[in-house]
């Protein structure tokens, strides 16, 4: 519910009034004496639904679209006649629950913030989540989304776009591109403030495997999902007034771990090895914006001026099919991945399998684990070296595995990588100790086992 109040110009105040009478409204008339411009004042409380419909129908009465008009949340209202004006608009509104385009314009504003607030709100969130990357903690990164102000730079840009606010619209074009750039700046020095002060001693290999930055190294397409979703979320909030702080996080969420991400990797000497999280970044501030614009614009917010709807229609239709294009592009990368990831675990598979068909020629040789190393390269990710694990009785002579196994491997069919690659195939010997317990508490026929360290390795390419 919301109690609105309009100031009356001179000459309209009958024209005015007649048309809340013929709604069905209540209302407060109380004269205005401080401007001569305006000669009254009139509160009346509205449903949600009723607001922007209401104010279009006091426009066309006269009242003119700049007047001072003052929009409130109203708790309860006792009243028959707004009973009825509830029920006529539930059943009439397609979008009943959404809120009057004035009050979206003025939420949109809101959740922008102003530039020093927005600059240090967004390097302390990227420098958090920097330290919550390297320490493997995803608590601290969910502190870091909790945060950063990023909703509102989004939701400034789609909502200037279909209300035709130009200022609004640039407002968060800036300040989108400026948080963007800011927090993969800062996350970048304070990762080469670690580096360099041995705060973080460790290799960039060493970095890149921590569980938590390894995840954004490789994106896939579900990652393009999270971000639509973030989008029609952060969209749907503001636009029916539903608190917006937990869709900011999931904003966040898609946003500020990649960015962080690509600091470390400037921080670590390894810009390559970043690509894959500077896609994603891209792709979801493209994702975020085209998903929150394609809504606002479903939902039904158009410009005030009727004139400028079809140049505003042009225009946002022209940026959500851009937003697309460019979305279509970067997404057949995450594509790429997705395809890749899935190769790459058909290949593990069937090494596993080659190992168990070479095995089985050998008496008393057992696989204990096929392990699969990686170059990471985006979008794709290719295979360098195959370490076998055998384990065989004591005693027991090793046969020279490594280049039966490397001819197997290079065998495969559709490997997922070149045919001119070369894998390393590095076969390590493990002395597995199998007997009956002498003395124990398990049931009869128990067997014990005792793995010694390895004994022996070999190594061969493939060609």
């Amino acid at each position: 519910m919301r109690l609105v109040q309009v100031m009356i110009p001179a000459g309209k105040r009958e024209s005015i009034l007649r048309t809340l009478d013929d709604e069905g409204i209540d209302y407060v008339v109380t004269e205005e004496i401080s401007s001569r411009e305006y000669t009254a004042t009139v509160t009346f409380p509205l449903p949600q639904a009723a607001v922007e419909p209401v104010l279009e129908k006091l426009h066309e009465a006269g009242l003119d679209r700049e007047a001072y008009t003052v929009i409130l949340d109203a708790e309860t209202v006792i009243s028959r006649r707004f009973d009825e004006l509830v029920e006529r608009y539930e059943e009439s509104e397609e979008n009943e629950d959404r809120i009057a385009r004035e009050e979206l314009a003025a939420r949109a504003r809101s959740l922008a913030p102003t530039w020093r607030t927005f600059v240090v709100m967004t390097v302390v969130s990227s420098v958090v989540a920097t330290a919550g990357l390297l320490l493997d903690s995803a608590a601290v990164v969910v502190g870091s989304m909790v945060i950063a102000p990023l909703i509102g730079p989004a939701m400034a840009t789609s909502t200037g776009s279909v209300v035709d606010d130009r200022e609004l619209l640039l407002r968060g074009v800036k300040l989108q591109v400026a948080g963007g750039v800011l927090a993969i700046v800062a996350a970048a020095a304070f990762a080469t403030v670690l580096r360099t002060a041995h705060v973080v001693p460790l290799e960039a290999s060493d970095v890149f495997s921590i569980d938590e930055v390894r995840e954004r190294l490789v994106p896939d397409v579900l990652s393009l999902i999270i971000a639509l979703g973030a989008g029609v979320a952060g969209a749907l909030s503001l636009s029916t007034g539903v608190s917006t702080a937990l869709v900011g996080v999931m904003i966040a969420a898609a946003l500020v771990p990649p960015t962080a991400v690509v600091g470390i990797g400037l921080a670590w000497g390894s810009p390559r090895t970043v690509t894959g999280a500077l896609v994603l970044v891209l792709v979801n501030f493209l994702s975020i914006n085209f998903a929150a614009l394609a809504v606002l614009w479903l939902t039904g917010y158009r410009p005030k001026n009727w004139l400028r709807r079809e140049e505003a229609r042009t225009a946002t239709l022209k940026r959500i099919a851009t937003l697309g294009i460019a979305l279509l592009v970067l997404s057949s990368l995450l594509a790429g991945v997705t395809y890749g990831t899935y190769r790459t675990a058909a290949f593990e598979e069937d090494a596993r399998v080659a190992v168990d068909d070479v095995l089985a020629d050998y008496e008393g040789l057992d696989r204990l684990s096929v392990t699969v190393g990686y170059e990471e390269t985006f979008p794709f990710s290719r295979p360098e070296r195959v370490t076998v694990t055998v384990g065989h009785p004591p005693g027991r002579e090793t046969p020279e595995l490594a280049t039966r196994l490397a001819d197997r491997i290079e065998a495969l069919d559709d490997p997922p990588f070149q045919a001119d690659s070369a894998i390393t195939v590095e076969v390590r010997y493990v002395v597995v100790d199998v007997g009956t317990s002498a003395e124990s508490t398990t049931a009869p026929g128990t067997l014990a086992s005792s793995v010694t360290p390895v004994t022996t390795s070999a190594t061969a390419v493939t060609a």
